[in-house]
């Protein structure tokens, strides 16, 4: 980790007065001390912001391209260090931080392309008679400073879904990133700070603090910032866009994705796509497979399918290429995800994997602490699928963010849509059918951001708009997406030569 210490806050990188561990999740070995930001540091973040607010805005379009090409390079040429780091923060199979990693690049570059493409149009004034002479057109403006509030489970990634856009819009920004997962994210506006200064620009540009919830709620409620980007959970975003009003909020809070298997599906693939989808990041993923609906005359077939597949999902160490699972976050997250197993088995789910070798503990009584994953694997959750899960249950209600399938059967297609609708949430769903018109059916009806055909319902193209309805959250991120929710259109009407009075 080459920066400096302390908190890149302003022209250089302030002192924090505290720092706080970041632990390897797999052995709960020292990775490194982070600093720790406080109010007082936020609200200087917010004060340069503001002040280099106008000089961000107009910066030239070469300048804010030539930043994001410079940081794209820079990124790319310590891509492996990245990673490893990654690994070490988050706890992460390096197959998902390798994957991280070049979706980081594909979004600075995108975003680099997008800055040509910020542009606005004519408009024919004259439809009305009122407007005869008159000539109008819209132009792009940036919104103003953004705060970026990100996740622990792809800190990079979501760092730069905030940061790269806010830059090609001419916003400055301030990103905070998750308690547990600050170093990668600490690292980059580094890289990109670099970039700015060596191209003339400030590098108040982009400011970074970290901190609890007092840092976040200075960042958030000042009236003076044009926008807030949150990735988190439900809960902390509707606080957020409460507290925040009349801001501007966009917000990604996550899901409890569904895929749903029809009678026609290809029962090998959706079996594929269940398992691949389920576990990648160790369940940690907003559209990572949670829900399985499955036709009742097929369920039989794909659960043969299914359990034939679950023993190949390597568990273990994240540094190990083979791994898919590995431990989660922290101990709040493993005892959280423990106790809802638990209590669906408790309330009459069937446990189709792993098999127990003690029977689980219901929330009535208090869950047995759980202990950092050590070499052996202990703390790890292993893959689980749950069968006939009974309602009520927060296991299929509610994200679990781990690596937890759960899976019901319906006696038809139309059932099958109508359980995946009947959430709060609505980010993905997937559907897997060799019929077309199932297909557009589902692309028609379910009430989601995102449907994805013979594909898992956690694809996700950084190119393209992502974000939910509903609990999932408002408006959508990808470059040019994100680049369009942080900017305001400016119309202009200009009569070339005023009209003499009429008499």
């Amino acid at each position: 980790m080459n920066f400096p210490e302390g908190l890149p806050i302003g022209s250089g990188w302030i002192p924090a007065p505290s720092t706080a561990p970041v632990h390897f999740p797999y052995d709960g070995t020292l990775v490194a001390r982070a600093p720790v930001g406080t109010v007082d540091l936020a609200r200087q973040a917010l004060e340069n912001a503001l002040s280099v607010r106008a000089e961000v805005g107009r910066l030239p379009s070469h300048v804010r391209r030539k930043v994001l090409q410079g940081a794209l390079s820079a990124l790319a040429s310590q891509r492996d260090a990245f990673v490893d780091l990654l690994v070490l923060e988050t706890g992460k199979p390096v197959v998902d931080c390798r994957v991280e990693v070049e979706r980081t690049l594909l979004t600075l570059e995108t975003s680099a392309e997008e800055v040509a493409r910020l542009h606005g149009e004519t408009v024919p004034l004259d439809l009305l008679p009122s407007g005869d002479g008159l000539q109008g057109f819209w132009v792009r403006k940036p919104i103003g400073v953004v705060v970026g509030i990100t996740g622990f489970n792809y800190p990079l990634l979501l760092a730069s879904h905030k940061l790269a856009p806010a830059l090609a819009a001419g916003c400055p920004v301030i990103i905070k990133p998750a308690p547990q997962t600050p170093l990668a994210t600490l690292w980059l506006v580094h890289l990109v700070r670099e970039v700015l200064v060596a191209a003339g620009a400030p590098a108040s540009a982009v400011q970074l603090v970290t901190g609890g919830v007092e840092v976040g709620a200075t960042l958030t409620t000042d009236r003076r910032i044009g926008a807030v980007s949150f990735t988190g959970s439900a809960s902390v975003g509707h606080q957020i866009a409460r507290d925040a009003a009349p801001t501007k909020v966009l917000l990604e809070l996550g899901s409890n994705s569904a895929l749903v298997v029809a009678a026609d599906a290809d029962l090998g693939a959706a079996a594929d796509a269940v398992v691949r989808g389920g576990y990648y990041a160790s369940g940690q993923a907003c559209i990572s497979v949670q829900r399985v609906i499955v036709v009742e005359s097929v369920r039989a077939a794909f659960l043969a399918e299914l359990t034939s597949r679950l023993d190949q999902v390597v568990v273990g160490d994240p540094r190990d290429s083979a791994t898919r699972v590995s431990a989660l976050i922290d101990t709040p997250s493993t005892t959280r995800v423990r106790t809802w197993i638990a209590d669906a088995i408790t309330a009459g789910a069937t446990l189709v994997h792993p098999q127990l070798e003690a029977p689980p503990t219901p929330t009535s009584a208090a869950p047995a602490p759980v202990a950092p994953a050590a070499a052996s694997g202990g703390a790890i959750i292993q893959p689980t699928v749950l069968l006939d899960l009974p309602h009520g249950q927060l296991v299929w209600d509610e994200e679990i963010f781990g690596p937890v399938i759960a899976i019901r059967s319906v006696p038809d297609i139309a059932t099958a849509f109508d359980t995946v609708n009947a959430s709060r949430y609505g980010l993905h769903a997937s559907v897997f059918t060799s019929s077309l018109e199932t297909a557009f059916a589902a692309i028609d009806q379910l009430d989601v951001g995102g449907v994805v055909v013979n594909e898992v319902p956690g694809f996700r193209s950084d190119v393209m708009p992502y974000g939910g309805v509903k609990d999932s959250g408002t408006g959508r991120e990808g470059p040019r997406f994100a680049i369009e929710e942080l900017t305001t259109t400016r119309m202009a009407i200009i009569r070339p030569k005023p009209s003499p009075p009429k008499p």
